[in-house]
This record gives C-alpha cells, sequence and structure tokens, in this order.
C-alpha cells in the first residue's frame, strides 16, 4: 500500500507541471464532481477535505473548474515543508498555483481568493469560464487525492446569465469526463428521484460501461419522513459498478453558524448507526474518501504505461517544432547569407526538378513550365487553323485588291503574301501569352521552393518580403527582353515570306505533282468568235491561258447562262491583228495548278467587297457597236459593296484553292518554327538568366549592413511559438522525469 501511496504525489507532480503551461494534451487520472447546482458537490469536497473553504451560497456559485489536489504530508516530510515559506510548523495549508507559492493559512482567505480569481476571468454577471484554478491543501489527516470541483448542472439562465448557460455547462463538464482518466463522481440528493438524476444520465452517456463512475447520494437526512434509501444504497434502483455511498452535508444553516466539519462528521455517523445500522459501515465521508483514494490509485497504476508512452511521443514531437523554429540569430551576418543562399539553391533546384522533396500531388516548378511550352502552347498553336477568319471571298478580294485596277491574267503573288503574314500575326498573341504564363510560374515558385526556406521566410516576415521583392523585380526585368524577342520572332517570320525554304518548296513540288496542269487549246468559233476553252461535261478543266481572237464577236449566250458574271473577270476583246494571240501562264506558279473540281461551289456565304460586272465590248469596222454598262453607276457604288450567297466560277475556285493550299503549307511551316522558338527564348532570356544571376542579385540586394538588423528582425508570434514549444518541451521531459523514477513495483 505504501507503494501505491506514491503515485498519486507523482500525478500532482505532473498536474503541476502541466497546468503551469496550460496544457490540456496529458490527459492525467482525477476524480471529477458532477452533479445538479446545489446538490452538495461543494460540500462533499469540504467534508473530504475536512475544512470549509470552497465559497457557498445559493444559486450558481462554482463557475470556474476547481482542480482541487489533497496531499498527505506528515510533520517528517521534507519535501513540501520548506522553513522558507513557513510551512514547517502548519499542519494544513493551502497554495494556488496562480499565486506563485504564496502560503494560506486562513480558510477564509482561501474563499475570498477563489472568489476573486472567478470574478476576475468570468465575470461578476454569473457567467462560467472554463480556465480551471488550481489549488492544494496540504494536510496530515487528509489522504492524498486529486478532484476537480465543477459548475453545477441548470436548466434556466437566472440573472444576467446568457441563454445558452445549460449548454455551456454541459460542454464543460463533457471536456473533463471524457478524459478516459477520470474518475466520474456523480452526486445526486436523496430527496430527488434517482430516475431524473441529470448527472447519473451525463455519467451513463459518457461511460456506458460504468467502469469509471461512483454514485454519491447526498441529503440523507432530508428524506419525508417514511422514506428510507436503502434500495438505492444496495444499488436496487439504479445499479452503479463502483458502488454507491450516502453522506450528510451541513446544511445551510449549519454553515452559517459555522459548524465544525469535524462535529458534523460525528453527527454523520450518529445518523447513519442510527437509520441504517447495516449499511453504516459502507457509507459515509470517511469511507468515501477511501474508496476514492483506492480508485484512484488503482486508476492511475492502469493509465502510467500509456501515460508513459504518450508524454515520450509528445516530447519527440515538441522537439522537431522547436528546431523548425530555429535557435535564436547570434552571428546575423552569417545567418543572412545563408539563408540566401538557401533559398536561391532551393529555388534553381525546384526549377531544375533537383529538389529533396520532390512533389507528387501536383506538377511543380520547372515540371509545370515544361507543361506550359509543349501542352498548353503547343495546344494553342495547333487548335489555330491556317485559314480561321479567312473566307473565300476574302481570298478573292485580296486577289483584285493585289492587281489594282488591271484586270486578273494570273493569281498575284502579292495577294499570297498578304494572307499569309495576316494568318501569322495571328500565333503572336499566345506566344506572348506562353511568355506571361512561364512569368507567372517563376513567380509562384518563391512560395513552393522547400520547407526548410518556407520556415526561414516565416521567421523573418521582412526579410522575406525583400526576397520576394527582389525576384519579382529580377522577372519582371526579364519580361520586357523576352516579350521583344517573341514579337521579334514573328516579326522576322512577316519581314520575308520565303517560297524558297526547302520545306516549302518540296511541299510546292508535291503539290504540283498533285495537280494536272491542262495545256493550252484554243478553238476558233464560228463567227470569228473565240473564248477561254472551258470545262467540258466530262470534267476537263479549262486552260490557264487567256486567247484573244482576231474577229470580233458576241459573248456567249450559254456562258451568260451558266454563271453570273463579275467585275473583275478577264476581258475577251478583239483583235485586229487577224491573228490569235495567246498568253501563257509563267509565273511563280507556273507549276502549281489546281485539282479539277465538278462544278463552282458557294462559299462560306461572306460578304464580297466588290461586285463584278461584264462588259462586253463589240468593234466594228470604226465604231462602238454597243456597251454593257454596270448595274449602277461607279459613282453610286457604296463604300463596301455586299453581296450574300455569291457562287464562284471555276476560275475563281481555283485561284482560291491555290492560294489556300499554298497559306496552308507556309503557315504550318511557320507555326513548327515558332512552336520551336519562342520556348527556346522564353528559357534563354528569362529562366536560364534568372538561375544564374539569382544569387547576386541577392546577396547585392540584401546584404548592407545598414539593412541586416532590420531585416533579421524576427517575427512577434514566431518568437511566442519558440517560447511555448520550449515551455511544453521542457514540462514534457520533466514529466518524462517524473515517471521514469517510479520504480516498476509502484506500478504493478
Amino acid at each position: 500500500m505504501e507503494s501505491m501511496e506514491s503515485l498519486i504525489p507523482v500525478i500532482n507532480k505532473l498536474q503541476d507541471v502541466f497546468n503551469t503551461v496550460g496544457a490540456d494534451a496529458i490527459q492525467l487520472p482525477q476524480i471529477v464532481i458532477l452533479g445538479s447546482q446545489s446538490s452538495g458537490k461543494s460540500s462533499v469536497i469540504e467534508s473530504l477535505v475536512g475544512r470549509s473553504i470552497l465559497p457557498r451560497g445559493v444559486g450558481i456559485v462554482t463557475r470556474r473548474p476547481l482542480i482541487l489536489q489533497l496531499i498527505y504530508t506528515p510533520r517528517d516530510d521534507r519535501v513540501h515543508r520548506s522553513a522558507e515559506r513557513g510551512t514547517i510548523d502548519p499542519d494544513e495549508w493551502i497554495e494556488f498555483l496562480h499565486t506563485k507559492g504564496k502560503v494560506y493559512t486562513d480558510w477564509d482567505e482561501v474563499r475570498r481568493e477563489i472568489e476573486k480569481e472567478t470574478d476576475r476571468v468570468a465575470g461578476s454577471n454569473k457567467g462560467i469560464c472554463p480556465d480551471p484554478i488550481s489549488l492544494k491543501f496540504f494536510s496530515t489527516s487528509v489522504l492524498s487525492l486529486t478532484m476537480v470541483d465543477l459548475p453545477g448542472l441548470t436548466k434556466v439562465a437566472v440573472g444576467e446569465q446568457p441563454e445558452d448557460i445549460e449548454n455551456q455547462i454541459k460542454d464543460l463538464i463533457l471536456k473533463f469526463i471524457q478524459n478516459p482518466n477520470s474518475i466520474i463522481l456523480a452526486v445526486s440528493p436523496a430527496n430527488m428521484d434517482m430516475a431524473t438524476s441529470e448527472s447519473l444520465k451525463i455519467a451513463r452517456d459518457i461511460d456506458p460501461d460504468g467502469r469509471r463512475t461512483l454514485a454519491v447520494i447526498t441529503k440523507l437526512d432530508l428524506m419525508d419522513a417514511g422514506t428510507d434509501a436503502i434500495d438505492i444504497l444496495c444499488g436496487r434502483v439504479i445499479p452503479v459498478k463502483l458502488g454507491i455511498i450516502g453522506v450528510i452535508n451541513r446544511s445551510q444553516q449549519d454553515i452559517i453558524d459555522k459548524k465544525d466539519i469535524k462535529d458534523a462528521t460525528k453527527d454523520e455517523a450518529s445518523f447513519l448507526q442510527r437509520k441504517y445500522p447495516t449499511l453504516a459501515t459502507r457509507n459515509g465521508t470517511p469511507y468515501l474518501a477511501k474508496t476514492l483514494n483506492r480508485l484512484l490509485m488503482h486508476h492511475i497504476r492502469d493509465c502510467l504505461p500509456e501515460l508513459k508512452t504518450r508524454v515520450n511521443v509528445m516530447a519527440s514531437q515538441f522537439q522537431t517544432l522547436l528546431n523548425s523554429y530555429g535557435q535564436e540569430v547570434v552571428e546575423k551576418n552569417t545567418t543572412l547569407l545563408q539563408i540566401i543562399t538557401k533559398f536561391a539553391s532551393s529555388y534553381v533546384a525546384t526549377l531544375d526538378g533537383t529538389a529533396r522533396n520532390i512533389e507528387t500531388s501536383e506538377l511543380c516548378g520547372g515540371a509545370r513550365i515544361c507543361y506550359i511550352f509543349h501542352e498548353t502552347f503547343g495546344r494553342t498553336l495547333d487548335s489555330i487553323h491556317p485559314l480561321t477568319g479567312l473566307t473565300s471571298m476574302d481570298i478573292l478580294t485580296a486577289i483584285r485588291n493585289s492587281n489594282g485596277p488591271r484586270p486578273a491574267l494570273f493569281v498575284p503573288e502579292v495577294s499570297f503574301e498578304l494572307l499569309v503574314k495576316r494568318q501569322i500575326r495571328r500565333l503572336e498573341e499566345p506566344s506572348l501569352r506562353c511568355v506571361e504564363l512561364a512569368h507567372e510560374e517563376m513567380q509562384r515558385i518563391i512560395q513552393h521552393c522547400g520547407n526548410e526556406v518556407q520556415q526561414e521566410m516565416l521567421r523573418f516576415p521582412k526579410l522575406h518580403e525583400k526576397i520576394i521583392d527582389v525576384v519579382t523585380n529580377l522577372l519582371r526585368s526579364r519580361l520586357s527582353p523576352t516579350n521583344t524577342m517573341v514579337e521579334n520572332i514573328v516579326a522576322i517570320e512577316l519581314a520575308y515570306i520565303n517560297t524558297r525554304h526547302p520545306d516549302f518548296y518540296k511541299d510546292m513540288a508535291n503539290l504540283g505533282s498533285m495537280l494536272k496542269s491542262p495545256d493550252l487549246e484554243t478553238e476558233r468559233m464560228n463567227q470569228g468568235r473565240s473564248k477561254p476553252i472551258e470545262r467540258g461535261r466530262d470534267g476537263r478543266s479549262r486552260p490557264h491561258s487567256v486567247h484573244f481572237p482576231q474577229q470580233n464577236g458576241e459573248a456567249d449566250s450559254d456562258k451568260e447562262n451558266q454563271a453570273v458574271p463579275a467585275r473583275g473577270q478577264v476581258a475577251r476583246t478583239g483583235n485586229r491583228s487577224g491573228q490569235d494571240t495567246v498568253i501563257t501562264a509563267s509565273t511563280w506558279l507556273s507549276n502549281i495548278l489546281p485539282a479539277p473540281r465538278e462544278e463552282g461551289v458557294a462559299r462560306d456565304n461572306s460578304p464580297s467587297p466588290q461586285h463584278r460586272a461584264v462588259t462586253q465590248v463589240t468593234e466594228g469596222d470604226s465604231q462602238v457597236a454597243n456597251i454593257i454598262s454596270p448595274i449602277k453607276p461607279v459613282n453610286l457604288l457604296p463604300a463596301i459593296p455586299v453581296q450574300q450567297g455569291r457562287r464562284l466560277n471555276e476560275r475563281e475556285q481555283r485561284d482560291c484553292e491555290v492560294i489556300e493550299r499554298l497559306i496552308k503549307s507556309y503557315f504550318y511551316l511557320v507555326r513548327k518554327m515558332i512552336q520551336d522558338s519562342v520556348p527556346k527564348s522564353i528559357m534563354h532570356f528569362m529562366v536560364n538568366f534568372v538561375k544564374d544571376n539569382l544569387q547576386s542579385e541577392l546577396v547585392s540586394s540584401l546584404y548592407k549592413a545598414d539593412q541586416i538588423e532590420n531585416l533579421l528582425c524576427e517575427s512577434e508570434h514566431i518568437g511566442q511559438r519558440r517560447k511555448e514549444a520550449a515551455e511544453m518541451l521542457g514540462a514534457l521531459q520533466k514529466a518524462s522525469q517524473i515517471i521514469s523514477e517510479i520504480r516498476e513495483t509502484h506500478v504493478w
């Protein structure tokens, strides 16, 4: 028993250690007293203590948890008795944790201190507060116990209490009794039906097996005449696994009359012998104290191995936490250079993918830049069609515009250049957007370049801000030359359309082999009329050249019915020379002819910039026979003529198709070069430049004698957290030492 007795002081020491740092992480074995308001909880505690030390009154008196440690201190105790504090001679004294070693021997002063401390934190308006008051009672006549007195359960708010006072008290009680290492002391008055006991109900909800619940029945002397509590005390009404113990407390009148607790204990024993003679030895305050002492010691014995493991694990965790906050800075110059070097190395490692802790949940750093180059940028360029926003009528209009006032004989090269440049310009915007995305990603790396560096950044917020500013400015300074380079890449492609590029030339050769180039055919028609050979019904194409007849004639009526002529078409005129003159297609497209089509196709229903009218001029011997004028006079045409549903003739279809194929071929060639050149430019002008110059830029901007002191000023919360972590680690190490001093025989 002597070995077991030493366990309670061990727990009391641990209680002191953790109350000092305000830690709830370690759940220590203790007795929690639970009951309704005015059920006699505080009276039970005073009976166990043997002194009237708690505030008493009507209504809610206990408004803060009171952790009460009863410590047996015999006269020869040299652990707790000290001449310096004046505790050598007193049989009993009290110390509060918040008064730092002040000794109280006046019980009235103890009550006032409890009331004062309660009002200081919880206020004077009947409100409650979860912060506990810790009190030690040293005596030669008590059994060592650790008890927690809680506010009584209530249903209705009184005075200035908040409306949810019931829930507040219940939450506070649950916080303590949910500790698996606590013993629940459920207090109920005998003059109330046990079936309505709120304390037993809550205890049963939290401890359904009843392994750590002990019931106490108070006010046995106040039961109605003709009734007794034998069935209740024997557990025949509501069984409680650890037992039911009846006690008799002092009445309010006894408290007013300042009746001594020792006298009250004698009166209690007399009442039990008289009223319950067979149960007297298993009830009463002395028996309750012994039972609680025994239960607490056995409970501590069961909890201690797990408690020891828990303390050691938490000590290791707090040691790691303390290390993460770093040591206080002594040599600031060296520390600043170390942080700069560490940040620059971590930044470059994140870019290169050589960081020690590789992210597995998402892409980061250089991998994201690679994704931008080959997925985001590449797919965006691939999605741009060479002919997007370019209709057949647009192509036809460009061909006409490039010819000026002259009728078109052949497809002009200028129209191809104008159109392909227009399409190439569309590659500039996604290229610049690629630069922007890479810049944003390099900015993002600042926040994701290693946990160790991030801890340093949090520790020195001003240094963190300065580093972000320097890196941001460095990246911003590289944004302009990178954008300029990318713009120049596109401008270079626009500056010279190289139709002799090997890949383009090869494509043109393939295109020429695919297309059929018909020979010139001329046929002198009846009445001296001549016209270009047209596609026959067998599908053969018309020739690419124009034949001028010797004789005058009229336009073929079949041709006029076949397609509506348009302004700008090749004119058919007579030639007085008396001979046929043939003009052959011999330009840059001489070997590139379109594939034959069955019939003209309507193109995109896009508005045409111009109408076309056919004017047939017939010459006689010396007079003009007839002139077919345009639909409207030239000076009455609108600025941008519009025509819907326009059908292209075969010549127009052929010209558009040639230009489309050439634009596609050259556009794909340029897109391929830009898709390759833009990422290389970004890497050279931005990524590699920043990698090579980051550390030197940081040192030149930050390593200045007049700034070092300010930059290495720790943030308040980091300093506070380090202090708290150090205190908690010290408490855990001390607790581990206290537990390790217990011999195995004490535990088992």
